[in-house]
C-alpha cells in the first residue's frame, strides 16, 4: 500500500483498495439524553471518474447529519479507526470547553484504536457542522465534515415549507487519479489554500433532487471547502435568505445568490413555481460551476405556499439587538485585529539593485521601481533581465496564472498563482493575526475577558502586506457575535454569526457576546492557513 508519513501522527494510506464503498449519508434524529456512536473509517469513494481513498464518519461523506432539537443535550462517542490521532470540533456550538476538540488546548487526540466521548449541548437553533482539528487541512480534504441541524424549540419560528435539505458545499484537489499528496512536515498549498479540481455537493459530482412543482425548498448549506468561496444560486427559481450560521435573520430577504466563504452557513427558503430541471450553480463572476439539479415534476399540490413564500418575516430577538446599534457602532473597539503575511518565497533576501519589478500574479506588470500592482494590491517583486513569466529572481515558475480568478473584489475565487501556491508551505508562508495595541502575534495573544462582555472587536485586512487575500475569521465556542458594520457603514440585516469573511482591504467590526467561561480559539477558516498557525486562543473567566 502506498503511504504518505507523517511524523508524529502515523502515515496517510493513499491506495483505496480494498476498502468499502461509502454508504449514503443518514440524518440520525436525537432526543435528549441520547448517546450516538460516530467513527472515523478509511473508505474507496468514487469522484467523477476516480476511486479515491477518502475518510468518512460512519462510512459516509459528508458524515451523518445529527438533527436535534434546541435546549436538549446529547453524548457523541468519537472512534477512531481512521489513519492518524484526530479530534472533532463542534463549528458553532456554545458548549462546555473541555469538548471543543481543540488538541492539546481542550483535550488529548484521540490516537488510532482510541475513543473519546463529547458532550453536547444546543442553546441555539440554526446549521452547524463538525470537522477535525488535528491537520485540518487533510481531515476536511479527505471527506470528515457532517451537518448538525438544530430545530427551534418555538415551532413557528422558521416558516413552513414542503421539503428541507441539508447540503455541504466542497472542493477535492485529484492528480493522477487520487487526491493531491499531502506533506509529511506540515500541510502546503498555505498561500491561497488548496482550491480542488473537482465540486462536490453533499458528497456528489451530479446531486439530483426531486421536488414536486409549487413547492418551497428550505435549504440548509454549509461551506465545508479547505478555501474556495461558493456563490450559490439556483436560475430560474425564487430564493429567499432566512438564516445564517446560527439561526434566522433580522429580515428575511429575496436574494439571486447567497456567498459563503469556508465554514460560513445559510438557510435559504427557494419556490418552483413550474416544472422543469433547475440546475444549481456556483457563479464567480466570470465562470459558472454546476453543483447539481433540481428536477420539478407533477402537478401542484392542494395547498400553495406561494402566500406563505411572498411575506417577508422579522426576527424580534435581533430587532431589539438593533436598538443597540447606534451605541456599539459610535464606541472604540475593545480590540484590533489585523490580518497580515510574511511571504519569503516571494520576497525573501536582498532585492537586486538595477532589477526589474514585477507581479507575481500577473507578471504583465512591469515597474522600473518597487511598487504594488495596480491590480490586485500585491507588492512587485525583483527580476533580473528581462521579466517574464517564468524568468524570477527566486528560480520559480510565475506561470499558470489564472486570468479569470482576478476581479477586483477583494476576493480569490481560484488559485490564482498555481505554482507558487503549491510550493507554499509554513516556511516560506507565514500568516498572521496581529495584535494592534500589543504588536503580539497568533499564539502570543493573550486577550481575556469575563463571561457576559459585549466585546467590540475590529478587523482589518490590511493590503500591506505580502499577500493580501481574504479571510474567514472564525471564533470557536465562546458565545456568537453580530457584523454589526463594515467599512464604517452599520450592518442593515443582523444574524448571529461564529464566521465573518474579511475581504482583502477591508475593515469590519463586530460585537462578540460572551457567554461561555475556558480558554477558546480564534482563527482564519481556511484550512491551510490556520494551520500554518493563523490563529490564537482567548480565556474567558466565570461572570
Amino acid at each position: 500500500m502506498k503511504t504518505t508519513t507523517h511524523a508524529g501522527i502515523g502515515s496517510f494510506p493513499t491506495d483505496p483498495a480494498g476498502l468499502p464503498a461509502p454508504e449514503a449519508t443518514r440524518i440520525v434524529e436525537l432526543a435528549d439524553g441520547d448517546t450516538y456512536d460516530l467513527r472515523i473509517t478509511p473508505i474507496a469513494n468514487r469522484v467523477g471518474d476516480d476511486t479515491v481513498r477518502m475518510l468518512g464518519y460512519n462510512g459516509s461523506v459528508p458524515g451523518p447529519t445529527l438533527r436535534v432539537r434546541q435546549g436538549s443535550e446529547i453524548a457523541v462517542r468519537v472512534l477512531n479507526d481512521g489513519d492518524h490521532e484526530t479530534t472533532v470540533h463542534w463549528h458553532g456550538l456554545r458548549l462546555a470547553n473541555q469538548y471543543d476538540g481543540v488538541p492539546f488546548e481542550t483535550q488529548p487526540p484521540i490516537p488510532v484504536g482510541g475513543e473519546f466521548t463529547y458532550r453536547l449541548r444546543f442553546p441555539d437553533d440554526g446549521l452547524y457542522w463538525y470537522h477535525p482539528h488535528v491537520r485540518e487541512d487533510y481531515g476536511l480534504e479527505m471527506g470528515l465534515y457532517g451537518a448538525i441541524l438544530v430545530d427551534p424549540a418555538d415551532p413557528e419560528a422558521w416558516a413552513p415549507v414542503d421539503q428541507e435539505v441539508v447540503a455541504t458545499l466542497d472542493d477535492v484537489l485529484i492528480e493522477d487519479g487520487r487526491i493531491a499528496s499531502f506533506s509529511a512536515a506540515g500541510p502546503t498549498y498555505t498561500a491561497m489554500g488548496r482550491f480542488g479540481n473537482v465540486m462536490l455537493t453533499s458528497g456528489e459530482t451530479d446531486l439530483r433532487l426531486a421536488v414536486r412543482t409549487g413547492s418551497v425548498v428550505r435549504f440548509f448549506v454549509v461551506n465545508t471547502a479547505n478555501t474556495r468561496i461558493f456563490n450559490v444560486s439556483i436560475p430560474g427559481a425564487r430564493m429567499k435568505l432566512v438564516g445564517g450560521d446560527n439561526g434566522r435573520y433580522e429580515h428575511e430577504a429575496f436574494v439571486d445568490a447567497v456567498l459563503l466563504a469556508p465554514s460560513e452557513r445559510a438557510a435559504v427558503d427557494v419556490l418552483f413555481t413550474s416544472a422543469g430541471v433547475f440546475a444549481i450553480e456556483h457563479n464567480t463572476p466570470t465562470q459558472a460551476y454546476r453543483l447539481g439539479e433540481v428536477v420539478v415534476a407533477g402537478e401542484p399540490g392542494a395547498r400553495s405556499r406561494v402566500e406563505t413564500f411572498e411575506r417577508l418575516r422579522d426576527n424580534d430577538e435581533l430587532a431589539r439587538e438593533r436598538a443597540r446599534l447606534a451605541d456599539e457602532c459610535a464606541r472604540v473597539p475593545d480590540k484590533t485585529l489585523v490580518f497580515d503575511a510574511e511571504m519569503p518565497l516571494l520576497y525573501g533576501g536582498e532585492q537586486q539593485q538595477g532589477s526589474a519589478w514585477t507581479c507575481p500574479m500577473h507578471p504583465e506588470v512591469v515597474s522600473d521601481t518597487q511598487a504594488t500592482c495596480p491590480k490586485c494590491g500585491m507588492k512587485l517583486i525583483a527580476v533580473v533581465g528581462s521579466p517574464s513569466p517564468t524568468d524570477s529572481r527566486h528560480g520559480m515558475e510565475l506561470g499558470g496564472h489564472v486570468e479569470h480568478g482576478d476581479t477586483g473584489d477583494g476576493l480569490e475565487w481560484e488559485d490564482l498563482m498555481p505554482d507558487i501556491n503549491a510550493r507554499a508551505d509554513g516556511t516560506n508562508m507565514i500568516w498572521k493575526l496581529v495584535d494592534r495595541e500589543t504588536g503580539k502575534v497568533n499564539h502570543a495573544i493573550d486577550w481575556t475577558f469575563r463571561v457576559a462582555d459585549r466585546v467590540k472587536i475590529r478587523l482589518v485586512n490590511t493590503m500591506d502586506s505580502d499577500h493580501p487575500m481574504h479571510h474567514p475569521f472564525h471564533v470557536h465556542g465562546v458565545g456568537r457575535f453580530l457584523v454589526i458594520a463594515r467599512e464604517d457603514v452599520p450592518a442593515s440585516n443582523l444574524v448571529w454569526k461564529d464566521t465573518v469573511l474579511v475581504r482583502s482591504g477591508e475593515t469590519v467590526d463586530i460585537v462578540l457576546h460572551v457567554t461561555e467561561p475556558g480558554r477558546w480559539m480564534a482563527h482564519c477558516h481556511i484550512a491551510e492557513h490556520n494551520q500554518n498557525g493563523m490563529m490564537f486562543s482567548l480565556d474567558v473567566e466565570p461572570g
